[in-house]
Order: structure tokens, then sequence, then C-alpha cells
């Protein structure tokens, strides 16, 4: 497993998830779906619908096509952009974010991270990125951390450089596979150690 972190140190004390299973509320429009936890906390109707518009416009989604539409009408990647924006829309201090990406294409993918690069210098949270996939995490972390199978210590931490390029052209720059070699090697070594202590 590896985790890609992003931290920056800033005021507060929330923190949000975001998951591989799409947990939007089947019964809820993308708009008031993004708007819940401004809902929770209190926010009047007309200010959280606002906000909760200014951020599905901010994830990418059409405010006029999609604010409307329920969970069972989008896409995977639409409805992770939905689990994103009401996660940021909260302005958390720590966010984990658990293999949001696992199910979607590799397409809409790639374009995910890129979108997420943008969102993270915006929201300057500490994010912890889990995920299977060692390109995602070269990509998306300024830290990555290895983890061993259980009990799951860590056996690695890696300093990354920031990606320059959107993810498909990072993929082919040499310092990005050089990187991405690196800890499939480490990878590689571990899967053996286990394999012979089994």
């Amino acid at each position: 497993m590896l985790v890609a972190d992003k931290p920056v140190a800033r005021p507060g004390s929330d923190r949000s998830m975001v998951f591989q299973d799409y947990t939007s509320f089947d019964n809820r429009t993308v708009e008031d779906n993004v708007a819940f936890g401004l809902e929770c906390r209190g926010m009047p109707a007309q200010e959280r619908r606002e906000r909760a518009r200014q951020w599905i416009a901010k994830v990418g989604l059409d405010v006029k096509r999609d604010a409307t539409k329920y969970p069972n009408e989008l896409s995977g990647g639409m409805r992770q952009r939905v689990a994103i924006a009401r996660t940021l829309i909260l302005s958390p201090r720590i966010i984990l974010m658990d293999e949001p990406f696992g199910a979607l294409d590799p397409t809409t993918r790639l374009h995910m991270q890129e979108l997420l690069v943008n969102l993270w210098k915006e929201a300057q949270a500490t994010v912890f990125f889990v995920t299977h996939s060692i390109e995602e995490a070269v990509y998306l972390g300024d830290r990555v951390y290895i983890f061993s199978p259980a009990p799951g210590t860590i056996i690695r931490e890696m300093v990354i450089p920031p990606p320059t390029l959107p993810p498909k052209d990072m993929l082919r720059e040499r310092t990005f596979v050089d990187r991405v070699s690196e800890i499939r090697d480490v990878m590689d070594k571990l899967a053996t150690s286990t394999r012979a202590g089994d």
C-alpha cells in the first residue's frame, strides 16, 4: 500500500474523508449533496446553495445541467467530483482519501488527479491519499510512504517533487519514471521477502 501525503500547516481542526465507494445520498440532488455539511452546520439555505454551486463548478461539473441531478444520473467520475466538492466545501484541515479513484476508468482517473492537485493548492489542507497505484502516489504526493503487509508498518518514506505537468505528460518524464521504478523495486523486494516467509 502507498500513502501520498500533501502536508500543509493550517489552523483548524476539521477532518473529512473521501472513499472509493460512492457516498452520495441517493435522495438528494447534486446541489443538496454538496451542501449537506453546511446544512448540518446550520448555514442558511440561500448561502449554502450559493456556496454549493460554486464548488460544483470548481470540481468541473456544469451547474445548470448537473446541480439538479440525482446520483443515479451521474457517471462514476461525476459522483467522485460530488464527493470531493462535499468534502472541500467544509474547508477541512485534514482530509483522508481512501482510494477514491480506484473504480474509475484510466482517462477519468488522470483527469481527477489533475483536478485534485489544483484544488489542493486552493484548499491548503493536509491530505492523506491512500492508493495502490505507484504512478498516482508519485504524481499526487509531496511524500510517499510505503507500507508493508499486515501489520502495516511504514518501511520507506520518500520526498517527491511537485508535478510540473498534467499526469498524462508526467508519465513520460524521465525523473517521474525513475521515481516510479524506484518504488516498484522496493515493493517487489517486499513481496519476495513476504513470499519467502510463508
